[in-house]
């Protein structure tokens, strides 16, 4: 397992320092915001170019609404993600986080036609998972799609959603991403959660059960490390939380919890 950290939570302003403290820690990789990487590719590029840090993941950053009323939103969406799909490609990166949408649902309910709003949102996703998954084969990425828990979005809250719907799109490179934040409040067991979707794993978020570092709050990580270790999970496990000051000695104390973590399990 090799662990990562958003790019907004290691102490500095250029990439190029961030890179450096990340090395310091002892992180593998970074995972990038999605946000104005066109004119930032080139930058993360030369930054890692001499580092063994590598870019691990890119998180959203696209426009628009996967599930949005307006066709405009959606496409833009789709157009978003397939433009991040290339950028992960040439950073090396795992893939793009996908989060379909937040908030309420924005279509509206087609009783009887369907059953209720959630079996039409499932339904479009579906056929624009479609569409970029042919992107992602192409790029040789994946579209990693994240739960969230049911007060940040009413679709998609635990992993099991996520898999049922990948189970329905037949595609290659649409995968799952969990994040221990999340899954702390919509799982009843984080160990039978991950071991549900093990097969569909490509990526995970790390947070405590505070939005803290792992370590600094009440989430039982060693159980489901050890579900990971078992099954052979070699993929990504990246920093999504708050760091407390002072930010790089936090970092660096919760980096060696989860690392001890690890090689105990």
């Amino acid at each position: 397992m090799k662990i990562s950290c958003q790019e907004n939570l290691l102490p500095a302003e250029s990439f190029e320092e961030k890179v450096r403290i990340a090395e310091k820690i002892g992180f593998d990789a970074i995972e990038v915001w999605g946000r104005d990487l066109d004119a930032r590719i080139k930058s993360i590029l030369d930054s890692i170019s001499t580092s063994r840090v590598k870019i691990s993941t890119i998180c959203s950053g696209y426009p628009g609404d996967l599930l949005s009323l307006d066709r405009k939103e959606r496409e833009e969406a789709i157009h978003g993600v397939i433009e991040r799909l290339k950028y992960a490609s040439e950073l090396g990166a795992v893939g793009l986080i996908v989060v379909p949408t937040f908030g309420k649902p924005k279509l509206p309910d087609l009783y009887p036609l369907y059953r209720d709003v959630l079996e039409l949102e499932r339904k479009l996703l579906i056929e624009e998972l479609r569409i970029l998954d042919k992107y992602a084969i192409d790029y040789d990425v994946y579209i990693l799609l994240e739960p969230i828990n049911r007060y940040e979005t009413h679709f998609m809250n635990r992993v099991l959603d996520a898999v049922k719907i990948i189970s329905e799109v037949y595609g290659e490179k649409i995968a799952v991403m969990a994040d221990f934040f999340h899954m702390n409040i919509e799982e009843r067991d984080l160990s039978e959660s991950i071991l549900s979707c093990i097969h569909l794993l490509r990526h995970i978020h790390l947070a405590d059960s505070n939005r803290l570092p792992p370590g600094f709050g009440h989430t039982d990580f060693r159980a489901p490390f050890a579900t990971l270790k078992k099954h052979g999970y070699k993929y990504y496990m990246a920093y999504e939380c708050r760091i407390p000051e002072p930010v790089e000695s936090n970092l660096e104390k919760s980096l060696g919890y989860v690392k001890k973590l690890i090689e105990e399990v």
